[in-house]
């Protein structure tokens, strides 16, 4: 697999092909390629979240693309078609578990559960050919090979499936804690570092829910 990044490289100067990987990890006899990625590793509240998907077919109404790339309406629909044309697996690490361990742990902790979950929802995963594909510099403790992609979201149909499972279910787990500390507008910036969100803070101190870890200034 070392080569497979510069191969696909030259390859999409001429078009954008988000299932360049997937072929070339067939062809060279993986039946089962798992794409992962997370959201929520820069914001200063809330967990991270990750998600695996082994997509069942490649042909989709809806976009599917960098999760930051598509509006919540197209994300919400992709999220639909997602679950019922994939098998997948999502992980949630806590504020509390990254205050512990720290941000790039919980993370591949995240990818690895997310990975886990997946393979639990499928018949006898030791008799299959497994590749994992992970979006940007994260190597994970895995009993199959892997592959790390850097801006794979944009690269990888699974991987950007992934990132909008990810995406989604954050949003939705933050909207919940909206309605908790409505003070804090997580509804409109989901717990990431925007000025308004710093200078609530500033005012009237941290909840529950933000990173002690992370700077809130």
């Amino acid at each position: 697999m070392e080569s497979a990044p510069r191969r696909l490289k030259a390859s999409r100067r001429r078009s954008k092909d988000l299932l360049a990987y997937e072929r070339l990890l067939k062809k060279e006899g993986y039946d089962l390629i798992i794409g992962v990625d997370e959201a929520g590793r820069g914001p200063l509240a809330g967990p991270v979240v990750a998600a695996a998907v082994a997509l069942k077919t490649t042909s989709f109404k809806n976009r599917i693309d960098d999760s930051k790339k598509l509006n919540f309406n197209s994300r919400e629909k992709a999220f639909g078609e997602i679950i019922h044309k994939s098998i997948f697996g999502i992980s949630v690490v806590s504020e509390k578990r990254i205050d512990r361990v720290n941000i790039l742990r919980a993370t591949r902790e995240a990818m690895q559960k997310a990975v886990g979950s997946l393979l639990e929802k499928i018949e006898d995963p030791a008799s299959r050919s497994i590749h994992v594909i992970v979006d940007g510099k994260m190597s994970l403790d895995l009993c199959w090979p892997s592959t790390d992609i850097i801006k794979g979201d944009t690269k990888s149909k699974s991987i950007a499936s992934a990132s909008i499972l990810a995406k989604v279910t954050r949003d939705r787990i933050m909207l919940k804690y909206d309605s908790i500390y409505p003070e804090y507008g997580f509804a409109r910036h989901k717990g990431y570092p925007t000025e308004r969100h710093r200078a609530i803070i500033r005012k009237i101190g941290a909840c529950p829910i933000h990173r002690k870890t992370f700077s809130c200034d």
